[in-house]
């Protein structure tokens, strides 16, 4: 199978990686905000992203046959494009570094998750796509939503941010005049849209006029 390797508008793909933390409403928040910015988005979800989607927001989605829109709640937008490798596909393109991309996000990021990348112990396609960007270089963003943290749990946080990596913890701020679960959600990922180098206005930021 050939699979597109620019965006519409030009540029490599992004990379998004589903697994099984609690917070399934920053990734489709994501996917929602990277595909109307007309990004194309290769993504993968593992068994357990699954579980917790279906848990946190009543959406069942089918790893073998997947279907954007019961994940998004809502037909695709048309600015952007999206390609799903299944997460035992580890001939997908992402697999490999040879194949570009603009960069990859975890999200949300759970432990075991973080531990299988941050020590290159990868047994599916997210594991293995974060590991082939911390060896080219490339952004790699990880949302961890635990808490409290053990010390292992911290100790694979620093392995993983000294391997190159982007720790960013779903912990949203309130001064942007937070008033909904929505703007708390939107503030989390506007933040990783910022560290993935894609435009946003989700936000208020800081030192801007009310």
């Amino acid at each position: 199978m050939t699979v597109s390797s620019t965006a519409p508008g030009g540029g490599p793909p992004l990379v998004v990686g589903i697994t099984g933390a609690s917070g399934a409403a920053y990734a489709v928040r994501l996917l929602e905000v990277l595909l109307e910015a007309g990004r194309l988005v290769h993504l993968s979800i593992s068994p357990s992203g699954q579980a917790v989607i279906g848990e946190e927001l009543g959406r069942r989605i089918d790893l073998d046959r997947f279907e954007p829109e019961a994940l998004l709640g809502r037909p695709l937008p048309s600015s952007g494009r999206l390609h799903y490798f299944h997460h035992k596909n580890l001939m997908a393109p992402i697999a490999s570094g040879s194949f570009p991309t603009a960069g990859m996000v975890i999200c949300p990021c759970s432990g075991s998750t973080l531990s299988a990348v941050a020590h290159s112990m990868g047994e599916n396609l997210v594991h293995r796509a974060a590991e082939v960007h911390l060896k080219e270089r490339r952004k790699l963003v990880v949302v961890p939503r635990e808490t409290p943290l053990s010390l292992p749990q911290l100790k694979n946080m620093q392995a993983i941010h000294e391997a190159g990596a982007v720790v960013l913890p779903a912990s949203p701020g309130f001064y942007h005049g937070a008033a909904t679960v929505a703007d708390l959600v939107d503030f989390v990922v506007a933040r990783i849209c910022d560290q993935l180098g894609v435009d946003n206005s989700l936000i208020r930021r800081w030192g801007e006029a009310t």
